[in-house]
Protein backbone atom coordinates (compact mmCIF):
# COMPACT_ATOMS: atom_id res chain seq x y z
CA UNK A 1 0.00 0.00 0.00
CA UNK A 2 1.21 3.40 -0.86
CA UNK A 3 0.94 6.28 2.10
CA UNK A 4 1.56 9.92 1.74
CA UNK A 5 2.22 12.48 4.06
CA UNK A 6 -0.53 14.61 2.49
CA UNK A 7 -3.42 11.91 3.07
CA UNK A 8 -3.08 11.98 6.79
CA UNK A 9 -6.25 14.06 7.44
CA UNK A 10 -9.00 14.42 10.88
CA UNK A 11 -10.71 11.25 10.77
CA UNK A 12 -8.74 9.80 8.00
CA UNK A 13 -5.30 8.15 10.24
CA UNK A 14 -4.90 5.35 8.12
CA UNK A 15 -4.33 2.17 11.10
CA UNK A 16 -1.15 1.02 8.19
CA UNK A 17 0.96 4.44 9.54
CA UNK A 18 1.04 3.18 13.69
CA UNK A 19 1.02 -0.74 12.58
CA UNK A 20 4.51 0.15 10.95
CA UNK A 21 5.49 2.31 13.69
CA UNK A 22 4.54 5.79 13.28
CA UNK A 23 3.42 8.13 15.94
CA UNK A 24 0.43 10.52 14.64
CA UNK A 25 -0.83 13.42 15.49
CA UNK A 26 -3.02 13.02 18.24
CA UNK A 27 -4.65 16.77 18.22
CA UNK A 28 -7.43 17.48 15.08
CA UNK A 29 -4.97 19.35 12.34
CA UNK A 30 -7.78 21.01 10.78
CA UNK A 31 -8.73 22.96 14.14
CA UNK A 32 -5.70 23.74 14.92
CA UNK A 33 -4.66 25.42 11.33
CA UNK A 34 -7.97 27.22 11.57
CA UNK A 35 -7.26 28.87 15.05
CA UNK A 36 -3.95 29.86 14.08
CA UNK A 37 -4.71 31.33 10.81
CA UNK A 38 -7.37 33.32 12.87
CA UNK A 39 -5.11 33.92 16.24
CA UNK A 40 -1.36 33.37 15.33
CA UNK A 41 1.06 33.07 18.10
CA UNK A 42 4.30 32.36 16.66
CA UNK A 43 6.20 33.00 13.06
CA UNK A 44 9.59 31.05 12.61
CA UNK A 45 11.95 32.28 9.98
CA UNK A 46 14.09 29.62 8.41
CA UNK A 47 12.05 26.40 7.45
CA UNK A 48 15.34 24.25 7.01
CA UNK A 49 15.94 20.79 8.97
CA UNK A 50 16.98 21.96 12.09
CA UNK A 51 13.83 23.59 12.35
CA UNK A 52 11.30 21.05 11.52
CA UNK A 53 13.22 18.10 14.24
CA UNK A 54 13.35 20.42 17.11
CA UNK A 55 11.51 23.76 17.41
CA UNK A 56 8.19 22.18 15.42
CA UNK A 57 8.54 18.91 17.18
CA UNK A 58 8.69 20.57 20.34
CA UNK A 59 5.44 22.42 19.52
CA UNK A 60 4.21 18.83 18.28
CA UNK A 61 4.33 17.29 21.71
CA UNK A 62 3.05 20.48 23.44
CA UNK A 63 -0.61 20.27 20.54
CA UNK A 64 -0.31 16.10 21.53
CA UNK A 65 -0.75 16.98 25.18
CA UNK A 66 -4.22 18.60 24.59
CA UNK A 67 -2.59 21.88 26.64
CA UNK A 68 -2.11 24.14 23.28
CA UNK A 69 -4.05 24.78 20.65
CA UNK A 70 -2.12 26.52 18.09
CA UNK A 71 0.39 25.81 15.45
CA UNK A 72 3.61 27.94 14.07
CA UNK A 73 4.00 29.44 10.89
CA UNK A 74 7.39 28.98 9.26
CA UNK A 75 8.76 31.43 6.37
CA UNK A 76 11.56 31.20 4.26
CA UNK A 77 13.87 34.42 3.72
CA UNK A 78 16.55 32.86 1.92
CA UNK A 79 15.74 29.71 -0.30
CA UNK A 80 12.29 29.87 -1.51
CA UNK A 81 12.53 26.33 -3.27
CA UNK A 82 12.54 24.49 0.23
CA UNK A 83 8.74 25.74 0.79
CA UNK A 84 7.99 24.90 -3.13
CA UNK A 85 9.40 21.53 -2.85
CA UNK A 86 9.37 19.97 0.92
CA UNK A 87 6.51 22.43 2.49
CA UNK A 88 3.63 22.77 0.50
CA UNK A 89 3.36 19.22 -1.58
CA UNK A 90 2.94 17.77 1.46
CA UNK A 91 0.16 19.97 3.50
CA UNK A 92 3.09 21.59 5.91
CA UNK A 93 3.78 18.05 7.42
CA UNK A 94 7.00 16.34 7.61
CA UNK A 95 8.30 13.11 9.09
CA UNK A 96 11.01 12.83 11.73
CA UNK A 97 13.18 10.26 12.47
CA UNK A 98 15.43 9.45 15.62
CA UNK A 99 17.79 6.86 16.19
CA UNK A 100 17.34 5.90 19.99
CA UNK A 101 20.28 5.25 22.67
CA UNK A 102 18.70 1.20 22.18
CA UNK A 103 19.22 1.36 18.05
CA UNK A 104 15.47 1.40 17.77
CA UNK A 105 14.18 4.02 15.02
CA UNK A 106 11.53 6.65 16.47
CA UNK A 107 9.25 7.76 13.90
CA UNK A 108 7.04 10.55 14.47
CA UNK A 109 4.41 12.62 12.01
CA UNK A 110 5.30 16.47 12.56
CA UNK A 111 1.83 18.17 12.24
CA UNK A 112 2.28 21.48 13.97
CA UNK A 113 3.69 23.66 10.91
CA UNK A 114 0.67 25.45 9.54
CA UNK A 115 1.53 27.35 6.56
CA UNK A 116 4.60 27.85 5.06
CA UNK A 117 5.46 31.47 3.46
CA UNK A 118 8.05 33.10 1.44
CA UNK A 119 9.36 35.97 3.29
CA UNK A 120 10.07 38.25 0.54
CA UNK A 121 8.42 41.34 -1.31
CA UNK A 122 8.17 39.81 -4.51
CA UNK A 123 6.05 36.83 -3.66
CA UNK A 124 2.88 39.45 -3.13
CA UNK A 125 0.47 37.17 -1.12
CA UNK A 126 3.02 35.47 1.04
CA UNK A 127 4.25 39.05 1.87
CA UNK A 128 0.83 40.46 2.29
CA UNK A 129 -0.12 37.49 4.76
CA UNK A 130 3.02 38.18 6.61
CA UNK A 131 2.06 41.97 7.05
CA UNK A 132 -1.36 40.90 8.49
CA UNK A 133 0.21 38.18 11.12
CA UNK A 134 2.68 41.04 12.12
CA UNK A 135 -0.28 43.20 13.08
CA UNK A 136 -2.47 41.19 14.94
CA UNK A 137 -2.29 41.38 18.56
CA UNK A 138 -2.37 37.56 19.17
CA UNK A 139 1.51 37.18 17.80
CA UNK A 140 3.52 36.43 20.81
CA UNK A 141 6.77 35.31 19.12
CA UNK A 142 8.86 34.97 16.15
CA UNK A 143 12.06 33.19 16.06
CA UNK A 144 15.07 31.98 13.65
CA UNK A 145 17.42 28.95 12.78
CA UNK A 146 19.02 30.85 10.13
CA UNK A 147 22.98 30.23 10.99
CA UNK A 148 24.74 32.62 12.35
CA UNK A 149 25.67 34.62 9.41
CA UNK A 150 22.23 35.15 8.59
CA UNK A 151 22.07 38.02 11.21
CA UNK A 152 24.57 40.33 9.14
CA UNK A 153 24.06 43.81 8.32
CA UNK A 154 25.00 44.98 4.75
CA UNK A 155 25.92 48.59 3.91
CA UNK A 156 24.22 48.30 0.93
CA UNK A 157 21.06 47.11 2.53
CA UNK A 158 20.60 49.74 4.41
CA UNK A 159 20.44 52.09 1.56
CA UNK A 160 17.56 49.96 0.24
CA UNK A 161 15.35 51.73 2.51
CA UNK A 162 12.12 49.95 3.48
CA UNK A 163 12.51 47.11 1.20
CA UNK A 164 15.82 45.33 2.11
CA UNK A 165 16.77 42.01 0.46
CA UNK A 166 18.70 40.61 3.83
CA UNK A 167 16.58 38.46 6.79
CA UNK A 168 17.09 40.96 9.37
CA UNK A 169 16.44 44.05 6.58
CA UNK A 170 12.70 42.42 6.10
CA UNK A 171 12.18 41.41 9.63
CA UNK A 172 12.62 45.29 10.65
CA UNK A 173 10.31 46.00 8.05
CA UNK A 174 7.18 43.61 9.72
CA UNK A 175 8.34 45.03 12.65
CA UNK A 176 7.42 48.45 11.27
CA UNK A 177 4.17 46.87 10.63
CA UNK A 178 3.54 45.89 13.80
CA UNK A 179 4.56 49.21 15.35
CA UNK A 180 1.74 50.76 12.73
CA UNK A 181 -0.42 48.56 14.08
CA UNK A 182 -0.36 49.88 17.72
CA UNK A 183 2.93 49.46 19.12
CA UNK A 184 2.56 45.75 19.61
CA UNK A 185 4.47 43.92 22.31
CA UNK A 186 6.79 41.25 20.49
CA UNK A 187 9.81 38.64 21.80
CA UNK A 188 12.30 38.77 18.49
CA UNK A 189 13.76 35.05 19.59
CA UNK A 190 17.11 33.91 18.12
CA UNK A 191 17.37 29.44 18.19
CA UNK A 192 20.62 29.65 16.36
CA UNK A 193 23.57 27.83 17.62
CA UNK A 194 25.65 31.17 18.33
CA UNK A 195 27.07 32.85 21.78
CA UNK A 196 24.41 35.17 23.39
CA UNK A 197 22.25 35.05 19.95
CA UNK A 198 19.49 37.18 20.99
CA UNK A 199 22.12 40.47 20.82
CA UNK A 200 22.79 39.53 17.20
CA UNK A 201 19.13 39.94 16.74
CA UNK A 202 18.55 42.62 18.51
CA UNK A 203 22.05 44.79 17.00
CA UNK A 204 20.69 44.34 13.39
CA UNK A 205 17.29 45.27 13.88
CA UNK A 206 18.78 48.18 15.88
CA UNK A 207 21.04 48.63 13.09
CA UNK A 208 17.90 48.73 10.38
CA UNK A 209 15.74 51.21 12.37
CA UNK A 210 18.31 53.83 13.29
CA UNK A 211 19.15 53.86 9.39
CA UNK A 212 15.49 54.29 8.50
CA UNK A 213 15.11 56.84 10.98
CA UNK A 214 18.57 58.81 9.90
CA UNK A 215 16.83 58.79 6.45
CA UNK A 216 13.57 60.05 7.29
CA UNK A 217 11.66 56.75 6.48
CA UNK A 218 10.02 56.05 9.27
CA UNK A 219 9.44 58.33 12.63
CA UNK A 220 12.29 58.69 15.84
CA UNK A 221 9.55 56.83 17.84
CA UNK A 222 9.67 53.43 15.88
CA UNK A 223 13.35 53.13 17.02
CA UNK A 224 12.29 53.71 20.48
CA UNK A 225 9.45 51.23 20.08
CA UNK A 226 12.34 48.59 19.12
CA UNK A 227 14.65 49.84 21.93
CA UNK A 228 12.11 49.78 24.72
CA UNK A 229 12.52 45.89 26.43
CA UNK A 230 8.69 46.47 27.41
CA UNK A 231 7.53 46.51 24.02
CA UNK A 232 10.19 44.12 21.76
CA UNK A 233 11.99 41.86 23.84
CA UNK A 234 15.66 39.93 22.04
CA UNK A 235 16.29 36.98 24.83
CA UNK A 236 18.53 34.59 24.42
CA UNK A 237 18.86 30.85 24.18
CA UNK A 238 20.70 27.91 24.06
CA UNK A 239 20.02 24.90 21.33
CA UNK A 240 21.41 21.68 20.89
CA UNK A 241 20.28 19.77 18.32
CA UNK A 242 22.25 16.97 15.63
CA UNK A 243 20.10 16.95 12.18
CA UNK A 244 22.60 16.02 9.67
CA UNK A 245 21.15 16.02 5.74
CA UNK A 246 18.61 13.38 4.49
CA UNK A 247 20.50 9.99 4.83
CA UNK A 248 19.68 7.36 2.27
CA UNK A 249 19.58 4.89 4.86
CA UNK A 250 16.41 6.27 6.21
CA UNK A 251 15.01 7.02 2.79
CA UNK A 252 15.06 3.29 1.94
CA UNK A 253 13.54 2.75 5.31
CA UNK A 254 10.82 4.80 4.69
CA UNK A 255 10.27 3.66 0.80
CA UNK A 256 10.33 -0.11 2.12
CA UNK A 257 6.93 1.14 4.52
CA UNK A 258 5.52 1.96 1.64
CA UNK A 259 5.85 6.13 1.79
CA UNK A 260 5.52 7.74 -1.46
CA UNK A 261 7.91 11.16 -2.31
CA UNK A 262 10.41 10.31 0.24
CA UNK A 263 13.48 11.62 -2.36
CA UNK A 264 15.91 14.06 -0.98
CA UNK A 265 15.95 17.35 -2.61
CA UNK A 266 19.29 19.38 -3.70
CA UNK A 267 17.68 23.25 -4.29
CA UNK A 268 19.72 25.59 -6.68
CA UNK A 269 21.35 27.42 -3.53
CA UNK A 270 22.74 23.57 -2.14
CA UNK A 271 20.36 22.80 0.37
CA UNK A 272 20.12 19.90 0.55
CA UNK A 273 16.13 18.83 2.06
CA UNK A 274 13.41 16.26 1.87
CA UNK A 275 10.10 15.35 3.66
CA UNK A 276 11.57 13.54 6.21
CA UNK A 277 14.13 14.81 8.84
CA UNK A 278 16.68 12.46 10.57
CA UNK A 279 18.57 13.47 13.63
CA UNK A 280 19.85 12.07 17.05
CA UNK A 281 17.62 11.91 20.11
CA UNK A 282 19.49 14.35 22.53
CA UNK A 283 17.92 17.56 22.51
CA UNK A 284 18.51 21.07 24.47
CA UNK A 285 16.67 24.34 24.40
CA UNK A 286 17.23 27.04 27.15
CA UNK A 287 15.29 30.01 26.52
CA UNK A 288 15.35 33.23 28.34
CA UNK A 289 11.79 33.52 29.71
CA UNK A 290 10.87 37.37 28.76
CA UNK A 291 7.75 37.40 26.69
CA UNK A 292 5.78 40.82 26.70
CA UNK A 293 3.05 39.29 25.23
CA UNK A 294 2.82 35.96 26.73
CA UNK A 295 4.70 32.98 24.60
CA UNK A 296 3.84 29.38 22.96
CA UNK A 297 3.68 26.69 26.22
CA UNK A 298 7.22 25.49 25.04
CA UNK A 299 7.90 24.30 28.52
CA UNK A 300 5.29 21.69 28.22
CA UNK A 301 7.55 19.66 25.35
CA UNK A 302 10.89 19.70 27.65
CA UNK A 303 12.11 23.44 26.71
CA UNK A 304 13.81 24.77 29.80
CA UNK A 305 12.69 28.54 30.36
CA UNK A 306 14.80 30.57 32.75
CA UNK A 307 16.96 33.58 33.16
CA UNK A 308 19.58 35.07 30.94
CA UNK A 309 22.35 33.80 33.63
CA UNK A 310 21.27 30.42 33.50
CA UNK A 311 21.04 30.73 29.60
CA UNK A 312 24.65 32.04 29.55
CA UNK A 313 25.86 29.04 32.38
CA UNK A 314 24.25 26.32 29.91
CA UNK A 315 25.95 28.05 26.42
CA UNK A 316 29.13 27.98 28.85
CA UNK A 317 28.72 24.13 29.80
CA UNK A 318 28.10 22.91 26.04
CA UNK A 319 31.01 25.36 24.67
CA UNK A 320 33.58 23.83 27.36
CA UNK A 321 31.76 20.21 28.62
CA UNK A 322 29.58 19.23 26.20
CA UNK A 323 30.51 20.15 22.36
CA UNK A 324 33.43 17.65 22.34
CA UNK A 325 32.56 15.42 25.32
CA UNK A 326 35.00 12.72 23.90
CA UNK A 327 38.01 15.18 24.01
CA UNK A 328 37.16 16.52 27.70
CA UNK A 329 37.01 12.58 28.87
CA UNK A 330 40.34 11.71 26.71
CA UNK A 331 41.97 15.05 28.28
CA UNK A 332 41.50 14.17 32.05
CA UNK A 333 43.19 10.89 31.89
CA UNK A 334 46.32 12.45 29.66
CA UNK A 335 46.19 15.29 32.33
CA UNK A 336 47.33 12.28 35.04
CA UNK A 337 49.50 11.29 31.97
CA UNK A 338 51.12 14.72 32.25
CA UNK A 339 50.20 15.26 28.14
CA UNK A 340 47.61 17.51 28.22
CA UNK A 341 46.34 21.10 29.68
CA UNK A 342 42.60 21.68 30.64
CA UNK A 343 41.55 24.80 31.35
CA UNK A 344 37.60 25.25 32.49
CA UNK A 345 36.65 21.98 31.24
CA UNK A 346 37.93 22.37 27.80
CA UNK A 347 41.28 21.07 26.49
CA UNK A 348 43.74 23.67 25.36
CA UNK A 349 47.21 21.96 25.13
CA UNK A 350 48.12 18.79 24.10
CA UNK A 351 51.31 17.10 24.44
CA UNK A 352 52.46 13.87 22.88
CA UNK A 353 55.15 11.72 20.32
CA UNK A 354 54.30 13.25 16.93
CA UNK A 355 53.97 10.86 14.08
CA UNK A 356 57.11 11.58 11.86
CA UNK A 357 57.07 9.11 8.65
CA UNK A 358 55.70 10.73 5.26
CA UNK A 359 54.59 7.15 4.29
CA UNK A 360 52.91 6.24 7.22
CA UNK A 361 50.95 10.06 7.41
CA UNK A 362 50.07 9.86 3.82
CA UNK A 363 48.80 6.27 4.61
CA UNK A 364 46.24 7.06 7.71
CA UNK A 365 45.47 10.43 5.20
CA UNK A 366 44.25 8.44 2.36
CA UNK A 367 42.48 5.89 4.22
CA UNK A 368 40.01 8.67 5.61
CA UNK A 369 39.69 10.16 2.38
CA UNK A 370 42.05 13.25 3.39
CA UNK A 371 44.80 13.38 1.20
CA UNK A 372 44.10 16.39 -0.88
CA UNK A 373 42.61 18.26 2.03
CA UNK A 374 46.17 17.72 3.98
CA UNK A 375 48.65 17.49 0.78
CA UNK A 376 50.07 20.95 2.40
CA UNK A 377 50.71 19.69 5.89
CA UNK A 378 52.51 16.21 4.23
CA UNK A 379 54.94 18.43 2.38
CA UNK A 380 56.91 18.98 5.87
CA UNK A 381 57.58 15.51 5.79
CA UNK A 382 58.13 14.57 2.46
CA UNK A 383 62.21 14.74 2.15
CA UNK A 384 62.04 13.20 5.77
CA UNK A 385 61.44 14.32 9.24
CA UNK A 386 63.23 13.22 12.61
CA UNK A 387 61.56 11.86 15.44
CA UNK A 388 60.14 14.62 17.49
CA UNK A 389 57.53 15.43 20.21
CA UNK A 390 56.01 18.69 21.52
CA UNK A 391 53.08 20.11 22.36
CA UNK A 392 50.04 22.21 20.58
CA UNK A 393 48.62 25.13 22.08
CA UNK A 394 44.69 26.12 21.26
CA UNK A 395 45.24 29.76 20.82
CA UNK A 396 41.64 29.93 19.58
CA UNK A 397 40.12 27.55 22.04
CA UNK A 398 42.46 30.03 24.98
CA UNK A 399 40.60 33.25 23.12
CA UNK A 400 37.27 31.50 23.15
CA UNK A 401 37.68 30.86 26.99
CA UNK A 402 38.84 34.13 27.76
CA UNK A 403 36.37 36.15 26.07
CA UNK A 404 33.22 33.27 26.60
CA UNK A 405 32.64 33.56 22.74
CA UNK A 406 32.02 30.28 20.80
CA UNK A 407 34.68 28.72 18.04
CA UNK A 408 33.50 30.57 15.07
CA UNK A 409 33.35 33.85 16.74
CA UNK A 410 37.29 34.23 18.01
CA UNK A 411 38.83 32.51 14.60
CA UNK A 412 39.17 34.17 11.03
CA UNK A 413 39.12 31.35 9.08
CA UNK A 414 36.75 28.93 11.13
CA UNK A 415 37.87 24.85 10.25
CA UNK A 416 35.40 22.53 10.84
CA UNK A 417 34.04 18.92 9.30
CA UNK A 418 33.37 20.15 6.47
CA UNK A 419 36.44 23.05 5.58
CA UNK A 420 40.37 22.38 6.43
CA UNK A 421 41.48 24.80 3.64
CA UNK A 422 42.19 27.59 3.44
Amino acid sequence: MIMKLSDIKNGNLSAEWAEKGYELPKFDIEAVKAKTHAEPTWVHFGAGNIFRAFPAAVLNDALNSGKYDRGVIVAESFDYEIIDKAYQPYDNLSLLVCLKSTGEIEKKVIASVTESLKADYSFGADWARLVEIFQNPSLQMISFTITEKGYGVAPADLERGLTPVLAMGKVTALLYERFKAGKLPLTVQSMDNCSHNGDKVKTAVHAYAAKWVEQGLVPAEFLAYVQDETKITFPWSMIDKITPRPHKIVEESLEKDGIEGMTPIVTSKNTFIAAFVNAERPQYLVVEDKFPNGRPALERAGVYMTDRETVNKTERMKVTTCLNPLHTAMSVYGCMLGYDLIWRGCEITTGAIREHRYDVLKKQADEKGLGEDVAFYLQFFRYGCPPHGGFGLGLDRLTMLFLGLSIKEVQFLFRGPNRLTP
